[in-house]
């Protein structure tokens, strides 16, 4: 089952530069366990630095097969000049939480990072916020109780 996933334009920058990196990466430790072959496996027992070669190749191997997937199914998140009647994916809001202001980008998944404000469109948080408008107040029950009043929605700032 293929799976979306929701990218800015520059999450997918991020992405691609970490592709290309792994397979610079990939190439150096494929050389690597050419031109040491002899020095790294021997017959009669296997070398251990053979094996964590061999090992960090598999790692980078399954990443890039990881990296590929998602650039198969990504769906970009566009900037937007109109500012949306309600919250959606890509937009910013300005929330009240327990007497305090807090700005949110809502982006997906993979470039979830709350700590720069940005949530995730499959959090709680995100969940309950998306299509609600201006003044509406959103509860989220977890472990805590939380409130949410969306005060202001801006165009993306993506």
């Amino acid at each position: 089952m293929n799976r979306d996933y929701y990218l800015t334009p520059a999450g997918l920058q991020k992405y691609k530069k970490e592709y290309e990196r792994l397979k610079e990466l990939k190439r150096e430790k494929r050389i690597k366990m050419r031109e040491s072959r002899d020095e790294l496996w021997r017959p009669e027992d296997l070398n251990p630095d053979y094996e964590a070669v061999r090992g960090e190749l598999g790692f980078i191997e399954r990443k890039l097969k990881e990296l590929e997937h998602i650039f198969k199914n990504v769906k970009l998140i566009r900037r937007t000049k109109d500012i949306p009647k309600k919250v959606i994916l890509g937009s910013t809001m300005i929330v009240e939480a327990g007497g305090k202001k807090e700005e949110f980008t809502l982006v997906g998944t993979l470039e979830a990072n709350p700590s720069e404000g940005k949530i995730s469109v499959d959090s709680p948080v995100g969940r309950a916020l998306s299509g609600h408008k201006v003044g509406d107040e959103v509860v989220i029950e977890s472990q805590i109780k939380v409130s949410y009043k969306i005060l202001k929605i801006k165009s993306s700032q993506l």
